[in-house]
């Protein structure tokens, strides 16, 4: 009897766990899109104060509940020297979420280099690449239709994902809830794909 309750209850309330990867150059808003993440999705999760943020050295690690899944986030330092540890977490991720700053015109063209470097991985091949253009509350800044037209050149390099560019304000949290919701709908759905061949043993 209480290895049926045990098995009906983890049937019940057991969470599915993804690994969800937040990568993107050093101030394109990375920690301030986890942390307004935590704080929408986490009832009891008292934010950090936005403001007080600085530049990651290292990971910042966040966990969230959506629905039947638990979405585990690593948020990367992106300053150059340590986007050759990126690869180190590839093998675990069920997603890509890709931050630039739509107000460093100056810097496009290397946050394009470290995207394409990390989206030509094959570890990475099939995994849902969420691409947030940050700061849209900056006047002037690049549109979404800017920033693609830029990174137009890599999108062969995409292949047959799922992936979205989407608007987004961090500091506000403008387009959290909905790049959020829609990774989790793509992470679950693609877990029942067949294995990638990093997968096969």
């Amino acid at each position: 009897m209480y290895t049926l309750l045990s098995g009906l209850y983890k049937y019940v309330f057991q969470k599915d766990e993804y690994c969800v990867l937040i990568l993107g150059l050093d101030n394109a808003g990375k920690t301030t899109f986890l942390e307004q993440t935590k704080t929408k999705f986490s009832k009891n999760y008292k934010g950090m104060n936005l403001s007080k943020i600085t530049t990651t050295v290292g990971l910042n690690i966040g966990t969230i509940d959506v629905g039947k899944a638990r979405l585990m986030f690593w948020d990367l330092g992106g300053q150059e020297e340590l986007q050759s540890l990126w690869d180190k977490y590839y093998a675990e991720s069920h997603g890509i979420i890709y931050v630039i700053d739509s107000t460093d015109e100056e810097r496009l063209s290397e946050s394009k280099e470290a995207f394409e470097k990390m989206i030509s991985s094959d570890v990475l091949e099939g995994v849902p690449l969420l691409v947030l253009a940050n700061k849209q509350d900056v006047p002037n800044c690049l549109s979404v239709p800017d920033i693609k037209t830029a990174f137009s050149d890599s999108a062969p390099k995409i292949g047959k994902r799922d992936c979205l560019v989407q608007p987004c304000t961090a500091l506000t949290g403008d387009g959290v809830n909905e790049g959020i919701e829609w990774m989790v709908k793509c992470v679950v759905r693609n877990i029942h794909r067949p294995p990638r061949q990093k997968d096969i043993t």
